[in-house]
């Protein structure tokens, strides 16, 4: 299940959140091994100071598998203040009705339930999550920086994907920069790939009962 976290649940779940990060330092630094910020095992930066609203992608025992971040683009974010290269010559994002997305990520096991799309089921619940976050705040779309690599699976998901600039190689990664358009059509679209029944997002004291 997917739960959403906002400022004002933080206190409720803090091992959850904290083993978000910790996530993220094994996929970001250990796995791909980006130039990122981290605490001992903790992967945290700027933006998690900026009260963002964390997605939180749980198994059945309630053990965190994966998440995403969200900030509003009328706002610091990362894109603007971290990686405006990307945008080439196009302004940054700032709409209420824009939010960026970051530090997409999955750690799952390999033998984990796939899709005919050859995609993990993990990977589309996820990606539904984000698309049903845009629907419920009336979002156009969600602003990204990500890796190519990512950009592949998002189009393979069926997001309606378009880039900002051409990718450029940031460190060890070619990053890209780009809009996801949302709709109810395209989260129906990913969920139907992913053999997924109903709303994928939940009430996050549904993940406290299963600590």
């Amino acid at each position: 299940m997917i739960y959403m976290i906002d400022r004002t649940r933080f206190g409720e779940f803090i091992p959850q959140l904290t083993e978000m990060h910790r996530l993220r330092y094994r996929v970001f630094k250990e796995r791909l091994n980006w130039d990122v910020t981290v605490s001992g095992d903790l992967e945290i930066d700027e933006y998690d100071a900026l009260n963002p609203i964390y997605l939180l992608y749980c198994n059945s025992a309630g053990r965190v598998e994966g998440g995403v971040r969200f900030l509003p683009t009328t706002g610091p974010n990362m894109l603007r203040n971290s990686f405006p290269a990307l945008l080439g010559p196009n302004p940054a994002p700032r709409s209420p009705r824009i939010w960026e997305s970051s530090r997409f990520s999955l750690d799952i096991d390999a033998t984990s339930q796939k899709t005919p799309s050859g995609l993990s089921q993990a990977t589309l619940e996820l990606i539904a999550g984000m698309l049903e976050f845009g629907v419920q705040r009336d979002l156009t779309d969600i602003v990204t920086v990500t890796d190519i690599r990512i950009e592949r699976i998002l189009r393979r998901a069926s997001v309606l994907w378009r880039r900002i600039h051409e990718p450029q190689r940031i460190g060890n990664s070619i990053a890209v920069a780009g809009f996801a358009s949302v709709s109810q059509e395209v989260v129906d679209r990913v969920k139907e790939l992913g053999g997924l029944y109903g709303p994928v997002l939940s009430e996050p004291l549904q993940l406290k009962e299963t600590a």
